[in-house]
């Protein structure tokens, strides 16, 4: 059969009206950049064409100045944001309810001895999603669509491959670590099913929001201005290490492997969705494995692991980023930036 001839595509144009007519190398994108109050910036500037993930915001306005600024500026939203609508959600639950006196009921929630702590902990750390998309939007002028993959936006069906695997996966690494350090006498939470339902409807938006502010957003945003694409990998993986408070070396080592395995992946696979699928099945199985051994309370004071432990984990992390990789490889998918291709999920 007689295949059809394929009409051409007219050429993209970019949302910057100096550079329209072609997509500029990331390293010239930096030379001179543009000043986002000028009203003849457009939202929606494009990276260069074949850039990788880390680099996607590395457009016409790309500079130390906004890369780090935006950064700084997102970071101290985040340790402002979270506390505020933290504290609030507690306070609106307790005017509603009135079980007891507000401070034992403060202290009670923030321990995670009743599902509003960790509620109200879900819903402070999911306001990183709307920040990571008006940063994107406001100081890069670009689409926030891009924070998500270079499709640009969500590839869903690979997304939901890396959460089944990564939950068979992340399971089988807690039976292992019941083996090896039997966890004792096993009871389940006293009001399991409150903390169940929190767990399951918004602990994956808390993982989410992680995943797009720290292999996000925070990794693009170094990327627009140091062109080694592996430094945003690096540094993000760091900081996301140092903001989970206390620590002991182990534990620490174990947060920073992940977000460094899932950076990686970000990296390799051109997108957040291993990512994503990883962290939420990390924190699905860990809070609902507490809520029915022990108690939500105790793995939220957890400070400490020990090397055996965090050796486990961290295996269960280098198997789940090998299956996103593999995933990624049998499906084709697309790891970096091509202004020519239609935009379709996939």
């Amino acid at each position: 059969m007689a295949s059809r001839a394929r009409p051409s595509r007219p050429p993209q144009r970019s949302g910057n009206p100096a550079v329209r007519g072609g997509a500029q190398s990331p390293r010239t994108l930096s030379a001179r950049p543009l000043d986002p109050l000028r009203k003849d910036v457009e939202v929606g500037l494009l990276p260069a064409d074949g850039a990788p993930y880390p680099l996607v915001l590395r457009n016409p306005l790309a500079s130390w100045k906004f890369g780090l600024g935006g950064a700084v500026v997102g970071l101290g939203l985040y340790l402002l944001l979270v506390q505020v609508v933290s504290l609030a959600t507690v306070r609106l639950v307790w005017g509603i309810t009135h079980p007891v006196d507000y401070r034992t009921y403060f202290a009670q929630a923030f321990a995670y001895e009743r599902p509003v702590g960790l509620l109200a902990a879900n819903l402070g750390i999911a306001v990183l999603i709307p920040i990571s998309l008006v940063l994107v939007l406001v100081v890069h002028r670009a689409r926030p669509r891009w924070v998500f993959s270079v499709l640009p936006g969500v590839r869903w069906r690979y997304l939901l491959i890396c959460l089944a695997a990564s939950l068979v996966v992340l399971v089988a690494m807690q039976l292992v670590l019941e083996a090896v350090a039997p966890s004792g006498q096993v009871r389940t939470q006293t009001g399991f099913w409150g903390f169940f339902a929190v767990i399951v409807l918004t602990s994956p938006l808390q993982a989410a929001a992680e995943e797009v502010f720290f292999r996000g957003y925070l990794m693009q945003a170094l990327g627009s201005f140091v062109s080694r694409p592996w430094f945003g990998v690096v540094m993000s993986a760091l900081v996301f290490a140092l903001l989970h408070g206390t620590q002991n070396l182990a534990l620490f080592v174990n947060r920073l492997a992940f977000g460094l395995l899932a950076g990686v992946v970000v990296r390799w696979v051109g997108g957040l969705e291993a990512g994503i699928a990883a962290h939420v099945a990390n924190n699905l199985v860990a809070f609902l494995w507490a809520g029915l051994t022990s108690s939500i309370a105790a793995l939220r004071a957890v400070q400490s692991l020990t090397w055996v432990q965090s050796g486990v984990q961290i295996l269960g992390f280098v198997l789940c980023a090998a299956a996103a990789l593999g995933v990624a490889r049998l499906m084709r998918l697309r790891t970096r930036v091509d202004l020519s291709a239609p935009r379709v999920t996939s």
